[in-house]
């Protein structure tokens, strides 16, 4: 660790605070319904997609129509998906004559991009025609960011309602996310990328010779605009196979910065935007604080780990702590802003990847996995980490009022059993999808993990962690393109999103349907320090309860063993 990697870290977490009550402010008045600043710009083309899909925007829905909206929307993007991989040898924009894609892999990819997850067991540049990678992925990064916002916005509503039946309405919720959110933001940053040397073209791959006198093909594409809206909606899924490490993706440290500040954003500003509708900015911030201080701690260790280098360098002659652990980074962006990337992207539910996480130290690696256990509430997805973390406010109000023998309240309203069973439904979702279907693919796919031993444990882990995080990264050299893999993980992906998402919007239903009760001196205070204390403990304690036995067989026992030489 070094001042200059520090040093850099800090001007990335300054950004982020800078940026979040801008972003809150922006995007509570524009769920709110309020005028913003592209409202005389947008607003008739808004009122025209309402007039279009037969939606009046006035007309708000019960939760559970809400939920059966979504479904139904999220559904519809999934047939057409998987229809443009499978139709794909006979579409146009499609100049490297791609055939249709495998229907296991079609349909693990159509319930990874809707799922916000892009998880990919393909290589972009190799599998997807332009108009797939345009029409197919692209929009669904969109959308599914979208929903993820919407889902956060309507549990805002929950809480800052009483005494209502509706919670909004989500196809306005979404059309507005999309309409003054994502797509101004990405026309401008793609813009920015292009600046910076990001291709944006229609054009077929470059076949060129190399000084070594070797044929190569340079794949190109519309890679500026995907690239955007995959970081700034936290989706994660690149246009080639490496990802964000590819210089095409990710060209100059600028880029880079782009890149991670997006992932986390619009996450961060959500808690502004709580504070904001529910009229007391604090909460906001209280929530941030417990993100941010995972956060930090989460890039300290990982950081650290990776500044120490491998061990098994010394038994070389070289000291491990001189450069540090290199293997498997872009020698542009080094240790401290790889290590940085690493943990953003699974922070966040984001999946990019600038540096092979498969080639992080034991401990580094664990920080990943890590963040994806807890939830993905790091920060978190758009939306997705705000309700998150929602979920695990209601356990720790829970256990504060069993100590001090009361009903829990937050916020003026009563947490009652209603909402601890639907909190306890999507918590255990997680380590039932990651861990039970991790299981079933040991026994009948483990010709898929290349490493042996604990770091073989790990490849697998990560991937299943990472698909019920709807995260979509991975631990590198996993062969998940298989029927049996495809197949898991794109369950893994449903349960992790859907089983998630429904408790929540009935919790926000509930919620709404509540009287607020005034505070009293037996009310538990929500937006001080020994509340974040005691929220960041209870996600720690549920997430080290729960994973602590499967981190000690995998990331823990490799470090261990590193240390005594033994190598995987």
């Amino acid at each position: 660790m070094d001042a200059n990697g520090i040093l850099q870290i800090l001007i990335f977490i300054a950004l982020i605070v800078g940026l979040t009550p801008i972003l809150g402010g922006f995007m509570s008045r524009l769920f709110s319904g309020e005028r913003v600043l592209l409202t005389p710009v947008l607003a008739p083309v808004e009122r025209g997609l309402y007039r279009l899909g037969g939606i009046d925007p006035a007309a708000e829905q019960h939760w559970s129509r809400y939920a059966l909206s979504l479904l139904a929307f999220n559904l519809a993007g999934a047939v057409l998906l998987y229809s443009l991989q499978r139709l794909q040898g006979v579409l146009p924009l499609n100049p490297a004559e791609m055939g249709a894609v495998p229907p296991d892999l079609a349909f693990n990819t159509a319930i990874s991009f809707i799922t916000n997850t892009n998880w990919q067991s393909y290589g972009g540049e190799t599998t997807m025609s332009h108009l797939v990678q345009m029409a197919g992925l692209t929009v669904q990064n969109f959308v599914s960011a979208a929903t993820g916002i919407a889902v956060a916005v309507a549990l805002i509503r929950g809480f800052a309602r009483h005494n209502a039946r509706a919670i909004g309405n989500f196809y306005v919720d979404l059309t507005r996310a999309v309409l003054y959110l994502l797509l101004p933001i990405c026309m401008v940053g793609a813009m920015i990328l292009v600046w910076q040397g990001v291709p944006q073209t229609l054009l077929a791959s470059v076949d060129v010779n190399t000084l070594e006198g070797i044929k190569q093909t340079i794949a190109q594409g519309p890679v500026a605009s995907q690239m955007m809206i995959k970081h700034l909606g936290t989706n994660g899924g690149g246009f080639f196979n490496v990802n964000a490490s590819h210089p095409f993706e990710n060209p100059t440290a600028l880029v880079n910065l782009i890149h991670m500040v997006s992932i986390l954003a619009i996450g961060a500003g959500l808690t502004n935007s709580f504070g904001r509708m529910v009229g007391d900015t604090r909460q906001g911030w209280a929530l941030f604080g417990a993100m941010g201080t995972l956060f930090v701690l989460g890039i300290t260790v990982t950081y650290w780990a990776e500044a120490q280098g491998n061990p098994a360098m010394a038994a070389l002659g070289i000291d491990p702590t001189l450069a540090g652990s290199l293997e498997g980074k872009e020698v542009r962006f080094g240790i401290a802003l790889s290590s940085l990337f690493a943990v953003v992207t699974t922070a966040a539910s984001c999946g990019a990847v600038n540096a092979m996480h498969d080639s992080l130290m034991p401990l580094a690696g664990m920080v990943p996995l890590i963040n994806m256990m807890l939830g993905e509430i790091v920060i978190g997805g758009v939306g997705a980490g705000f309700y998150g973390i929602i979920i695990f406010v209601i356990h720790t109000m829970f256990i504060a009022g069993l100590m001090v023998g009361r009903t829990p309240e937050y916020l003026g309203k009563k947490i009652e059993a209603k909402e601890v069973k639907l909190a306890v439904m999507a918590t255990l979702i997680f380590p039932v999808s990651a861990l039970g279907l991790g299981a079933v693919a040991l026994l009948g796919g483990s010709a898929a993990i290349p490493a042996g031993g604990p770091h073989g444990l790990s490849e697998l882990l990560y991937a299943y962690v990472s698909a019920t995080a709807n995260n979509g990264s991975a631990f590198a050299g996993f062969g998940a393109n298989t029927v049996l893999h495809n197949s898991l993980l794109a369950f893994a992906m449903l349960l992790g999103r859907f089983i998630v998402i429904i408790p929540a919007l009935a919790i926000a239903g509930a919620l709404a349907a509540k009287k607020t009760v005034p505070a009293s001196v037996g009310t538990f205070p929500s937006h001080g320090g020994l509340f974040v204390g005691l929220l960041t403990s209870v996600i720690l304690v549920v997430g080290g309860l729960t994973f602590f036995p499967v981190l000690a067989l995998g990331p823990i026992v490799e470090h261990l063993m590193l240390a005594a030489g033994i190598l995987f």
